[in-house]
């Protein structure tokens, strides 16, 4: 399997992963054969890239933190809490703490796994991809800054609603202490709905609210600073700030995971917590199973595999001549572990 952009795919190749419509429904399934009118549409409904079955790879298996069925519920039941939100009644607590219970278990299964963001945006789904992927990577730094499974639920359930005022309309009246100018940001809305809901911890109101401040204090809406601000919403800030940069639909350029990842270590002790940064950088895939890259040596080649420890340094396999070529450069298998070949680095991604 191979992670392409749009441009480079070909009719009568094979979709790799399922891509999902804004309430978890299918819009096309993995497997299915694609066609020029298929193409044409996801590319007009905002598709950029595309994982696409290859033979010369179908060995490669993209591990996933959270499995496709548990991210398909979660879009789902955020999408419900959502519409629930919107027309004044209870969110189902049932229905959302069983997901983030889903989504907790997985990841604490599955921590050894570097993450990668593969569910495929579009302009319906993007809003919920995003939450979904803030929520996945703000519970893997709780991982691995020891907290106990009741502070990932609660940091989950605040991660995946972090963006909740951009969506639902606030209509109760500011707190007290609040600047009018400030009401219109989209973290006081967030805060102001989910502060009214009793079933849900305080804490989750508070990271919809700070998760847009900065330790330096020139962060929105209230310029707090370090120890002012929650530990929560420190982690979802780092998170939410990285999947915006590789988000094809954020209103800056779009980033590479590896160029997203230098902006966060840029920025760190400035906007972002220190602590948070590392545990960050130490859970991400920099050059995600599937991507083609050109190497140092001049080689051309599709990672195929990944080392925890060390997310710069993944196993690339060896192709012929370009990132599209589909042959190998020798019959055997020829692959680079940059693990142990420490004088061979990645120099550039093909989309």
């Amino acid at each position: 399997m191979r992670h392409i952009s749009i441009d480079n795919v070909e009719s009568g190749q094979v979709l790799g992963k399922s891509i999902y419509t804004s309430d978890g429904r299918t819009l096309l399934n993995a497997n299915v054969l694609l066609t020029p009118m298929m193409i044409t549409q996801l590319r007009r409904i905002g598709v950029t890239m595309l994982y696409i079955q290859d033979k010369q790879f179908e060995d490669v298996v993209i591990e996933d933190i959270v499995s496709e069925e548990t991210r398909r519920e979660a879009i789902s039941c955020f999408s419900d809490s959502i519409q629930s939100i919107q027309e004044g009644k209870s969110v189902d607590v049932k229905k959302v703490t069983k997901t983030i219970t889903n989504i907790v278990d997985e990841i604490l299964r599955n921590k050894n796994i570097l993450v990668h963001l593969t569910d495929i945006r579009t302009k319906d789904n993007e809003v919920f991809i995003h939450s979904l992927n803030v929520c996945m990577m703000s519970v893997i730094i709780g991982v691995n800054m020891g907290y106990s499974v009741e502070k990932l639920k609660d940091l989950a359930l605040g991660a995946l609603f972090h963006d909740i005022g951009k969506v639902v309309k606030g209509t109760e009246p500011l707190p007290k202490g609040a600047e009018t100018k400030e009401k219109e940001h989209h973290s006081w809305i967030g805060f102001n709905v989910l502060r009214k809901k009793h079933e849900f911890n305080l804490a989750i109101a508070h990271v919809a609210l700070q998760h847009h401040e900065h330790i330096d204090g020139t962060g929105q809406p209230r310029g707090l600073k370090k120890e002012e601000i929650h530990e929560y919403a420190k982690i979802v800030a780092v998170a939410n700030y990285y999947d915006s940069l590789i988000s094809p639909f954020s209103s800056e350029p779009t980033y590479l995971p590896y160029e997203a990842s230098e902006f966060i270590m840029g920025l760190t002790n400035t906007l972002f917590d220190h602590e948070v940064t590392i545990q960050f950088l130490r859970s991400i895939a920099l050059y995600p199973t599937g991507t083609s890259v050109r190497l140092s040596s001049g080689k051309v080649g599709v990672v195929v595999g990944q080392h925890k420890g060390l997310p710069a340094r993944p196993i690339v396999r060896l192709i012929k001549q370009h990132a599209n070529a589909r042959y190998y450069e020798d019959p055997e298998v020829n692959e680079v572990d940059l693990a142990k070949m420490t004088t061979v680095f990645i120099k550039e991604v093909y989309n």
